[in-house]
């Protein structure tokens, strides 16, 4: 018999990360007696990030008991208290490998329905002191899921978990979870998943996406993004490392050529390549993917990569590759790219999120003639923390930018370098007298690109 061992609520706090304040909602504590259970969430619950949490579809957090004992026994810790992984519900049974989509449960006075996996964000390392946490959950195929309220009611531990309905097509938890980020889906359960109405449009317009790609070409979690175009090889390369270079203290690129001297595809301004890491003998290969920060070319990648405080794939190249180290690597791919045009332009960007953009920036000033900005690497008033990211830093993206030159113009025109109060921050724009090109603004410390001339995706690619 499944039962609710604990119901956990916590509101929005504001807490210190990395320099700066995350406002979270993923510590979560036990209450005793009956709790209102509402459309939304659970009476005394909330969320500090309600685009990436919260919502019908995702009003209740479930969690398992086993997987408590399952991370003690891996993370070697003996700590846990209800709530230590953000959930609203602490179970006994309903394992991810049992529980469907669509799944219907009574506990207590309320009805509920499984709508999806736990996507995971960093906020749980946060809560657990670990920053590997979310990689963790999804690796080890240990995500927990959703619950929308069919019926509000009220719960409370001890309460007996009742099922009273099967989900359509009976695709668990785990294997919805591996179809979106794992490889070796099939057509047939895609379609199995679309026919599942308690899955959430998200989910569906994923699904929707991996399905619509060519037959074999569905490999790891493209449907996270716009389909993109067909990559140039299928699965994985060797390519040699050339050239490390360190970017600052935390930040490091890598130039990649082929192992075998033919010459490489060449990527869209903005796509991304995946890793394949055997970092462990024995264990399953570690995949990453990383933006391509360098103007596309058929002569080299070059990728850059934050290395995180205990992060498993960014320490094993920061230590253990060398120049000469073969990589395996997959073809460019993602639909997150600058499309060719005469539309206006903003980029914004901050953090290693900064790699997508420089390839764009590269591809920008590769096609605009007369568009060149000034050599000073001087700023009144701004500047560009110096480890954002890259050699963009020394380079690329200074205050002024090194960014759009045109070799050979006999009188290029200037960027003029401003302050600017809608974005609290600086701005590069062209001079009117240019021809041709868009106004281009560059905020040192945006998230991610967007580049109004028309950029498929949604999202960077980085990893």
């Amino acid at each position: 018999m499944a039962q609710l061992l604990s119901v956990n609520v916590g509101l929005p706090r504001e807490i210190p990360w990395k320099g700066k304040t995350v406002r979270t909602a993923v510590w979560k504590d036990a209450v005793r007696g009956r709790s209102k259970v509402g459309k939304l969430n659970i009476e005394g619950d909330g969320q500090g990030d309600l685009q990436g949490h919260g919502g019908e579809h995702r009003a209740v957090l479930v969690y398992q008991i086993d997987s408590y004992r399952y991370w003690e026994r891996e993370l070697g810790r003996k700590d846990f208290v209800f709530g230590q992984f953000g959930e609203n519900f602490t179970v006994d049974g309903l394992p991810d490998d049992e529980v469907c989509i669509g799944d219907r449960y009574r506990i207590g006075s309320a009805l509920f329905e499984v709508t999806q996996p736990r996507v995971t964000c960093y906020r749980v390392g946060l809560r657990m002191d670990e920053p590997r946490m979310a990689a963790l959950l999804v690796e080890h195929h240990r995500p927990g899921f959703y619950f929308r309220v069919l019926e509000v009611g009220d719960v409370a531990a001890g309460d007996e978990i009742v099922k009273v309905g099967d989900g359509p097509e009976r695709m668990s938890v785990a294997e919805a979870d591996a179809l979106l980020y794992l490889t070796g889906h099939s057509r047939a359960q895609l379609e199995r998943a679309l026919r599942i109405p308690a899955l959430p449009a998200g989910w569906r317009g994923s699904f929707q996406a991996l399905l619509q790609q060519e037959p074999g070409q569905a490999k790891g979690n493209p449907g996270l993004t716009v389909v993109s175009p067909p990559p140039a090889w299928r699965g994985f390369r060797p390519m040699r490392v050339s050239r490390i270079d360190r970017e600052s203290n935390s930040v490091f690129s890598l130039l990649l050529v082929a192992a075998d001297g033919e010459p490489l595809a060449a990527a869209l301004p903005g796509q991304f390549v995946v890793l394949r890491l055997l970092i462990q003998s024995g264990a399953p290969p570690v995949l990453r993917s990383y933006s391509l920060s360098d103007l596309p070319g058929s002569g080299h990648y070059r990728v850059t990569i934050k290395q995180e405080e205990n992060g498993l794939a960014g320490t094993y190249l920061r230590t253990r590759i060398k120049p000469g180290s073969d990589l395996e690597v997959s073809a460019p791919r993602g639909s997150f790219t600058l499309r060719s045009g005469g539309e206006p332009v903003v980029l914004l960007s901050a953090g290693v999120g900064v790699t997508p953009v420089l390839a764009m920036l590269h591809a920008l000033a590769a096609e605009t003639p007369g568009l060149v900005a000034p050599r000073s690497t001087q700023s009144r008033g701004t500047s560009i923390p110096r480890g954002v990211a890259c050699s963009a830093t020394t380079i690329e993206v200074r205050p002024r930018l090194h960014l759009l030159q045109q070799a050979g113009a006999s009188r290029p025109k200037r960027c003029r370098f401003r302050r600017s109060r809608a974005f609290g921050g600086s701005r590069v724009r062209r001079d009117r007298r240019s021809a041709r090109r868009p106004i281009l603004s560059v905020r040192p410390c945006g998230l991610l690109a967007r580049a109004y001339r028309g950029l498929g995706g949604v999202g960077c690619g980085c990893g």
